[in-house]
């Protein structure tokens, strides 16, 4: 498997050549640049723009830069810029479209797309992704279904197919499939390349977790450094579950903590109440903790049922030695929160067993 950015230090090697013959060449120039772009980042393409600049050149009297400049700072002035250009400059539609799906106008994307017959991979890539956009956000298996053979037809093609974008397509189509072992197989293949990409630890997270290898998707999404992304409940909710699998129900206690009240803090607080209690063990306090605030918040007797039963869970870790005695009295205070008659009769219980054991509890 070679990743095809080793072409550009071959471009690069032959553009110093003609560069040095043509140092004011400004097709030459504009495609250093674009090497750079590929090879580094936006910053280090812009400081290859410069030498125009010091020649007297003015970088917005060219279409072609003033379009390449959007894409350098990452979608900078993309409205006022590549709008106009997008009859003339084929590439100006796609990073277009780029930029809407960033930004989440899903279907100002879609609609630049949607009468676009696809030729190149990039464009069979980006119809395939706005397909999934709108499938996603509609519930349409159409769209869906469009989207899986979009990156199917790039992924299995002979000149993509060993390329960092080729196996990015397969693992979207298995993805959008739900063939997660098959994602982890081709999302493993390019790890290295992406390693600071967060859109691809957040698919690659999600992936690892719904095949049950939560040590490594824990760590996969705590690499993940978009704010935009870590606040985002499908991230919380996984990385939450990650925690739990994990045997860090702390951990997963403090994310719901830092949410403002909300539907999806409720969403997040039912899951960790029941991921908790299936787990069992040193998780069952939190499922506690989890289940009296719910009750709190609503008072369904499944709530309570799952309080007791938690309880019951911490009671029996602390007679085995497994669990703190303190939580005990974390526990009884719950406990009188519910308006129960069995709630007096577990507490005389739990009173009479650590009076017999020398235990002090509130």
């Amino acid at each position: 498997f070679t990743p095809m950015q080793d072409y550009y230090d071959v471009s690069l090697e032959i553009l110093s050549v003609y560069l040095q013959s043509h140092p004011d060449s400004i097709i030459a120039l504009n495609l250093k640049a674009c090497n750079h772009f590929r090879l580094y980042n936006g910053r280090a393409a812009e400081a290859e723009l410069k030498a125009l600049a010091d020649q007297g050149h003015s970088l917005h009297d060219n279409d072609l830069i003033r379009h390449n400049l959007v894409v350098f700072r990452n979608g900078e002035n993309a409205l006022k810029v590549l709008p106009g250009l997008i009859d003339f400059l084929p590439e100006a539609r796609l990073n277009l479209v780029i930029h809407y799906l960033r930004t989440g106008d899903e279907d100002e994307a879609f609609g630049l797309m949607k009468d676009i017959e696809p030729s190149t991979p990039q464009e069979y890539i980006l119809k395939g992704v706005a397909n999934a956009c709108v499938g996603q956000s509609t519930g349409s298996r159409e769209h869906l279904k469009i989207a899986q053979q979009f990156f199917q037809l790039v992924g299995a093609s002979a000149s993509e197919c060993d390329t960092i974008p080729g196996r990015q397509c397969m693992a979207s189509c298995f993805f959008l499939l739900k063939q997660f072992e098959d994602v982890n197989i081709y999302l493993n293949s390019i790890k290295a390349y992406l390693y600071n990409d967060d859109s691809f630890n957040w698919n690659y997270g999600i992936s690892l977790a719904a095949t049950g290898q939560w040590r490594e998707a824990e760590e996969t999404l705590l690499l993940v450094q978009d704010e935009s992304f870590r606040k985002d409940y499908v991230f919380l909710s996984w990385l939450a579950r990650c925690f739990i699998m994990n045997k860090k129900p702390g951990m997963a206690w403090d994310l719901y903590l830092k949410l403002d009240t909300s539907t999806e803090s409720f969403n997040l607080l039912q899951l960790i109440a029941n991921d908790c209690y299936r787990m069992g063990g040193s998780c069952f306090f939190y499922a506690a903790k989890a289940f009296d605030v719910l009750e709190r918040l609503d008072p369904d007797p499944e709530y309570w049922e799952g309080k007791r039963g938690a309880f019951v869970g911490v009671f029996q870790m602390v007679v085995a030695g497994l669990e703190p005695k303190e939580s005990l009295t974390d526990i009884l205070t719950m406990l009188r929160n519910t308006s129960n008659p069995q709630v007096e009769y577990i507490i005389r219980i739990v009173k009479k067993w650590c009076k017999e054991n020398n235990v002090k509890v509130a």
